[in-house]
């Protein structure tokens, strides 16, 4: 699994599947986009305005990861 996360946009983006595929963008609400494979399967994340919605000290290390 790969965590980024971009402090400028405050985008959070789980990517569990690091294969090279097409996706398909889901938005399943105002704040999430799943990342849907070429199986249909989850193979990615984003959450927008992330540090509203998780305690970012709890997914990322103390220093966050390059950008997006």
């Amino acid at each position: 699994m790969n965590i980024q996360y971009d402090v400028a946009t405050d985008l959070l983006y789980l990517r569990f599947d690091d294969r090279k595929q097409e996706v398909v963008n889901r938005r399943v609400s105002d704040d999430i986009v799943l990342d849907l494979g070429d199986d249909g399967k989850i193979v990615g994340i984003e959450i927008l305005d992330a540090s509203t919605h998780l305690d970012l000290t709890q997914v990322l290390p103390v220093e966050h990861a390059a950008s997006v």
